[in-house]
Order: C-alpha cells, then structure tokens, then sequence
C-alpha cells in the first residue's frame, strides 16, 4: 500500500510532533511538520502533500489566508485541506459542516476521527481524479 504524504500547519509543535508520530504509527503516512505559517506554501511545494492539516488561528498568517493561498496555486490547488482547530465545537463538526469549502474538525481530535476523516477526503480525491479521468475524450 503507498503512504499518503500529510503535511500538518500548525503553530504548536507538541501538537504537530504527536499527531505526526500517532499517523506514522500506523504505517500509512508520511507526515511532516509545518509550525511556521509564513512557511506554509514553501513546505507544502517541497514535500508535495497528499493531504494538509491546517490550523486556523497562527501567528503571521491565519488558516483561510493560507487556504486562499493554496488554491490560487497552480501547484497545489488540487490538494484537500482540512481545518484542525479548537475554534468549531464538537457539535458543529459533526454537523458535517463545511467552511468556505473546508471541512473543519475541532481540537483534540481522537487519532480514529482524524484517520476515518482523512481516508474519506482521500478517497473522494482519487474518485474525482478517476471521473475526470474517464471523462477525458479519446486522442
């Protein structure tokens, strides 16, 4: 099975240390660690994420800046970003809700949550890759 390649933003880094070291565990991820959010777009373009994990409030640079950043990006707007952040109540997360587009899953998240998120954002990805693939004409 490939690893899928995490790239988590986050501003704490014991958060981002142990959600790296609890994805990895599992032997499915690649993770790595953003803590800076100025650095966000340079980080995500060296290691080419699968998915990102982003936090909503950091210094130099809030989540939504960060997002609008990555999807005006030729490179990386076809990344999936979801919003880890102790902003959304429990409550408003399992309403499923969605941000400006962006799922939000709120702070401390359970590693089963954030892995069956992660497997269901995933999976819609390669199912909108695969449509678009089927639905290219013939050459």
């Amino acid at each position: 099975m490939e690893q899928k390649r995490i790239l988590i933003i986050d501003d704490e880094s014991t958060f981002t240390r142990m959600v790296r070291i609890n994805l990895e565990q599992t032997k499915r991820y690649v993770v790595r660690e953003e803590n800076r959010a100025l650095h966000a777009l340079a980080s995500a373009h060296e290691f080419k994420p699968d998915l990102i994990l982003l936090d909503v409030i950091m210094p130099g640079a809030d989540g939504g800046e960060i997002a609008s950043r990555i999807r005006a990006d030729n490179a990386l707007k076809h990344v999936p970003v979801v919003f880890l952040t102790a902003t959304v109540s429990r409550h408003e997360a399992a309403d499923g809700k969605f941000t400006g587009g962006y799922l939000f899953l709120p702070k401390p998240v359970s590693l089963k949550a954030l892995v069956e998120c992660m497997e269901n954002v995933l999976a819609a990805k390669k199912h909108e890759q695969t449509q678009a693939e089927v639905k290219k004409p013939a050459a």
